[in-house]
């Protein structure tokens, strides 16, 4: 479990810095045009997702979200698979706590002055748009874990953050722990304090419809439990290592 944590708070921390050091790279590189630092922003939290998931996927399921954790749970509870109860907290923890500690790095690394976000990201729009990403973002990871197509869970996770950049009015936080994690930096990635709450609801209104949506597409979802975001079956002591002879 040390070592799951560790992945968690090392993922979420990364991304959050992928997230916020790119929209910091891109507002410098490319000033006054705002259409071309989302898309710069995009393809790096895409690219540092998929890569993400590839690395820690093997140790901890790469979740890097509290929602993603929370359906996991909430799936295999009766089958006792997937993240026990006794887990989630720890898993949620740890990646509240990457993603802050990820826009601090983010500060750092660029020279900008720590502090608090002044974005203010609170509408309707917004908000709708936060359960729309949420609810995608949980039912694809579910839906692929149920089918069995789990190693296609980095790029496919990757794609579709970075297509939400675009179709989404909230350029999709879809996540507790970044969204908490980008309030420490007031950058083109930042978001006020104060729009946090909106931003959370939603995203587990968006979570709660995706579960409800991916049990309707694949009834017997729960059998995946142990499968999100991709499987990390505890490794074999008896096994010999990689590479040895048998």
């Amino acid at each position: 479990m040390g070592r799951r944590l560790l992945a968690e708070l090392v993922g979420t921390g990364v991304l959050v810095a992928v997230v916020v050091g790119s929209g910091v790279a891109a507002s410098r590189l490319s000033p006054g045009d705002v259409g071309l630092q989302l898309l710069c922003n995009a393809l790096a939290t895409a690219f540092g997702l998929t890569v993400l998931i590839l690395l820690l996927g093997p140790v901890s399921g790469a979740h890097l979200n509290p929602l993603v954790s929370a359906a996991d749970w909430w799936l295999g509870r009766r089958r006792r698979d997937g993240l026990a109860g006794r887990d989630l907290p720890g898993y949620v923890a740890a990646q509240v706590a990457g993603g802050v500690l990820g826009a601090l790095l983010a500060n750092a690394m660029f020279d900008v002055p720590q502090g608090l976000a002044g974005t203010d990201r609170a509408a309707a729009g917004l908000w709708l748009s936060e359960v729309v990403a949420t609810a995608g973002l949980v039912a694809l990871i579910l839906g692929l874990a149920r089918s069995g197509r789990g190693a296609l869970a980095a790029p496919a996770v990757g794609a579709y953050i970075g297509a939400a950049y675009f179709w989404t009015a909230s350029t999709s936080f879809a996540n507790p722990a970044v969204t908490v994690g980008r309030v420490f930096s007031d950058t083109f990635a930042g978001i006020a304090p104060g729009s946090v709450p909106g931003f959370v609801v939603a995203q587990l209104v968006g979570a709660a419809v995706g579960l409800a949506l991916v049990r309707l597409l694949y009834p017997d979802v729960a059998r995946a439990a142990g499968a999100v975001v991709v499987p990390h079956p505890e490794p074999d002591p008896s096994a010999p290592e990689p590479g040895a002879p048998r």
